[in-house]
């Protein structure tokens, strides 16, 4: 099981890299808040482009696209529905919650671990593209209406527009269906900088957990238990489910989607929420507990499905 456990290690020793800076004195709040400005605004915009310019849009067409976006949505909707009859937390809240509980780390984790257990990554690109220019864009549209404390028909139309990571997202695809090749000298410095988005996030990420204490965050007990056991849970078997009986799915293809839907979730969550200052407790913690419950989950399922 070396990649799935390599894959994990690796995202936890920057953690671990942020947390120690931090109780060093070399990491505080505005460290953390300037870290996470820097991500949202250059680094996780540059990244975005560049691995949406070099997807294969054909997997829109394919079974993983379809699968990856009901998984995704039934999950997520799960979260709404607790949020609804038993949280009754405001929309932004809720929309980190559902996010934390159904937004995967596909690119950082996804990409070991899917060519471990089946040799090559095709299941990451058609996740990434559902988050990246579904999720991402809706998630972060309700927080800016949110964050306006108004709706406004205007705002919700203009908003894709304003956002620099949905921007960059957008204009990876118009060029990729372009089959438009940038040359080397003007990808170099985008690859440099999307080079330092992840890094860059974990490290903050890493930086908060200073000073914070596990399921102590004002109360959010309840939505942090209830993200994590939809996101490490509920969300793999729903994937198989759907891909079993709806898709009916190989065993090769199905091991690969429900891989997919028990990866832990993405930092992008709390980047998110760090930018608007909502949900951030229940992101990093919802974060943290379900990639410490990623690893037995993983194997588990590539013992049963893989044998």
């Amino acid at each position: 099981m070396g990649g799935v456990l390599i894959g994990l290690a690796v995202i936890g020793v920057v953690i671990a890299v942020g947390y120690i800076a931090a109780r060093c004195g070399l990491g505080g709040e505005p460290t953390v808040s300037a870290l996470t400005r820097t991500a949202f605004f250059i680094t996780n915009p540059v990244l975005l482009f560049t691995v949406v310019l070099d997807s294969d849009l054909t997997v829109v067409f394919s079974a993983y696209v379809p699968l990856a976006l009901i998984t995704a949505a039934a999950t997520a909707l799960l979260y709404v529905a607790a949020s609804r009859l038993w949280f009754r937390r405001p929309l932004a809240e809720t929309a980190i919650g559902a996010m934390a509980s159904s937004y995967v780390n596909a690119n950082n984790i996804g990409i070991p671990i899917t060519l471990y257990a089946l040799g090559d990554a095709t299941p990451v690109a058609p996740v990434l593209l559902v988050q990246l220019l579904l999720f991402a864009p809706l998630v972060l549209t309700l927080l800016d209406l949110s964050e306006a404390g108004r709706f406004s028909p205007r705002l919700l139309l203009t908003q894709p527009f304003r956002n620099p990571m949905i921007i960059a997202s957008l204009l990876g695809v118009v060029l990729a269906a372009l089959n438009v090749k940038l040359p080397d000298p003007v990808m170099a410095p985008l690859v440099l900088l999307g080079g330092a988005a992840v890094p860059v996030v974990l490290l903050a990420f890493g930086m908060s957990l200073h000073g914070s204490r596990m399921l102590q965050s004002g109360g959010h007990t309840a939505e942090i238990l209830t993200a994590t056991a939809l996101k490490s849970a509920v969300m793999p078997l729903v994937a198989f489910v759907v891909g079993r009986f709806l898709f009916d799915l190989e065993p090769h293809m199905l091991l690969g989607v429900v891989l997919m839907a028990a990866l832990p979730s993405a930092q992008n969550v709390f980047l998110f929420a760090g930018k608007y200052g909502r949900g951030v407790a229940v992101a990093r913690e919802t974060i943290l507990l379900s990639t410490a419950a990623a690893a037995p989950a993983l194997i588990l399922i590539v013992w049963l499905l893989a044998a």
